[in-house]
């Protein structure tokens, strides 16, 4: 079947890479401020990339945007005004739009909330990660237990109603009654969204390089699942792996990734996906922000498109971390490819402790959802088939 583009959702990812002080556990494309921000330049470059973007959209409405980091709450309410004036300008920004900039407790002005308020972003993601002194000090963070709470109030006080807290778990030296504290403080603070996930230690990371005693796979488990009780119970439900909201407040933005959905992607090192012509193409933009500003329109670095096994693999991957699943329907949307090829494929694991398929629907059953790999690979052919069925 044909992969309609005008039927897949589109937002926008806006990359704003320095922050204060990069955290030993940080994967992201960010970079320590130095000297002082290069905001005008930066925000120039960035308007031109989305002027390119936005055409090569075709007038596809925008449901939702992201500011991430970095720490963009390091950047005026005016460079997050002008791409989204530049997005509305061109009629293609929704008129419900969600609107999400990522704030850091350490380096967020209370003043400025009100600013970015205005600006038009109507959520904030908080990134508390944790509420005790002692363990923010250990993953090198730069705020303290107070100004995390203190930066959720004066977010409420600028206006805001949809508030996200990142709050993680299996911190180095973190046992379980410092976790259930941290998960009381942030259910204490009535965010409308959690995000609750576990520290991994990723390559290309200062933790990766030099690990720190983290805690046992025992007392990890407890604390999860502690977690997830308390949440629960506190009216927030789980429709992702790691995310937790009330009623009808789920992150859009997010959700549209783990549906498959479109998303085009300004600033430094910033990755975006995009359906046209019947294909779905990937690209990414220069990582380093001097290279970055340094480029002129087209500012796609890279280009490539998704295809064959690839297409199935990236769809089962966002897709079933979602609580509900996916619908063959979607898949079919999404991707552009005959369900019949899925549909053989889950077959085996059909009503096993894993999968679940019923009627249109497949989901992860819930000790499946903790085995994503594991019916990921039994999802996929293997390597040599793949190869074979490439030629």
């Amino acid at each position: 079947m044909a992969l309609d583009a005008a039927r897949v959702p589109l937002s926008l990812y806006v990359h704003l890479p320095w922050c204060v002080r990069k955290c030993p556990y940080c994967d992201f494309n960010s970079h320590a401020l130095r000297d002082s921000l290069p905001e005008q330049a930066y925000r120039t470059s960035l308007l031109a990339d989305l002027e390119s973007e936005l055409s090569m959209a075709r007038e596809r409405p925008v449901v939702s945007i992201f500011f991430g980091g970095g720490t963009p709450s390091l950047v005026s309410p005016h460079t997050i005004g002008a791409v989204i004036d530049l997005v509305a300008h061109r009629g293609m920004l929704a008129a419900d739009a969600e609107i999400t900039l990522e704030a850091n407790p350490g380096a967020s002005d209370r003043a400025r909330f009100g600013g970015y308020r205005d600006a038009g972003v109507n959520r904030l993601s908080i990134g508390a990660q944790s509420f005790n002194n002692r363990l923010l000090h250990q993953i090198g963070r730069i705020h303290d237990a107070r100004q995390a709470r203190s930066a959720v109030e004066g977010a409420r006080d600028a206006g805001f109603d949809d508030i996200n807290i990142d709050l993680m778990f299996g911190l180095p030296g973190q046992n379980r009654a410092d976790a259930a504290a941290d998960v009381e403080a942030a259910i204490a603070l009535a965010p409308s969204h959690l995000s609750y996930y576990q520290l991994t230690l990723e390559p290309n990371t200062l933790f990766h390089a030099k690990p720190p005693p983290l805690p046992d796979e025992d007392e990890i488990h407890a604390m999860h699942e502690y977690g997830l009780a308390r949440v629960r119970a506190g009216g927030w439900f789980r429709y992702e792996v790691s995310a937790f909201a009330r009623s009808g407040r789920e992150c859009r933005h997010n959700r549209n990734y783990w549906e498959f959905g479109d998303y085009l992607a300004v600033g430094a090192g910033a990755h975006g996906k995009l359906s046209a012509d019947g294909r779905v193409t990937r690209f990414t933009k220069p990582r380093h922000p001097r290279d970055y500003m340094a480029r002129t329109a087209p500012f796609r670095s890279s280009e490539s498109s998704v295809e064959g096994e690839d297409l199935v693999f990236e769809f089962l991957l966002n897709a079933l971390r979602l609580r509900e699943g996916f619908t063959l329907s979607l898949f079919e949307a999404r991707t552009g490819i005959d369900r019949a090829v899925l549909e053989a494929r889950l077959a085996p694991l059909a009503g096993s402790r894993l999968l679940r398929v019923a009627g249109e629907r497949v989901r992860c059953t819930d000790r499946g959802y903790a085995y994503l790999n594991e019916i990921l690979e039994k999802l996929l052919p293997e390597p040599a088939d793949r190869e074979a069925s490439a030629q």
